[in-house]
């Protein structure tokens, strides 16, 4: 058996702000969905982050290398000016396995950066995800693999409500630590977006 690892992902982490509208959508979501909300599986807010790479578990002896390449990526991006928008389902809102958030705003300059971040990582050995970036906030899961049916209307109706603005300023790598309890994370590395710039 191997020495210890990490189980990391690399993300951008919500304002108090954007936390704040996260739950008062999910929970909107779950009074406007009744029971049907009791098949989802709900995140809770301080758990809520955009995701850029999930890394998986990393062994002790290459952590130190991961976290240079997401300053390195950090350094040469720029704060992104983003919205949080609306609300929807992958695939679909009808019987969605994925409830989330929407994401707006600088998404070009967003994908450029996971771009870069997974090319700094790959020679590490973690491949980029094969799906196109897609930018959004996960706030719940169906608990059945066939998805959560009931919830297209409660969605349709978050689809309509108001944005709420956020500056995402710094990269993170987060380490997740399992329990029974659920998830929690761990900010292991926080790299300012945009260091070895001159202001943009």
């Amino acid at each position: 058996m191997e020495g210890k690892s990490h189980r990391l992902f690399v993300a951008l982490e919500p304002t108090d702000l954007v936390r704040r509208r996260i739950a008062a959508t999910a929970a909107h979501l779950r009074r406007s969905a009744g029971r049907a909300a009791d098949d989802v599986r709900w995140v809770v807010p301080e758990n809520v982050h955009l995701t850029l790479q999930f890394l998986g578990a990393v062994p002790e002896p290459r952590v130190e290398a991961v976290a240079d390449a997401v300053r390195a990526a950090a350094a040469g991006s720029h704060p992104l000016a983003l919205e949080v928008h609306g609300a929807g389902g992958f695939p679909n809102a009808r019987r969605p396995r994925v409830v989330w958030a929407g994401i707006q705003g600088d998404v070009a300059a967003l994908g450029a950066l996971v771009q870069d971040l997974g090319r700094r990582l790959a020679p590490l050995g973690f491949a980029p995800e094969a799906r196109p970036f897609s930018p959004h906030l996960t706030l719940g899961r169906a608990r059945d693999v066939r998805g959560a049916p009931g919830l297209g209307g409660a969605l349709a109706e978050a689809a309509q409500g108001d944005g709420v603005g956020w500056r995402a300023g710094e990269l993170v790598l987060f380490e997740s630590h399992l329990s029974p309890k659920g998830p929690r994370y761990e900010a292991i590395v926080r790299a300012p977006l945009g260091r070895s710039s001159e202001g943009r």
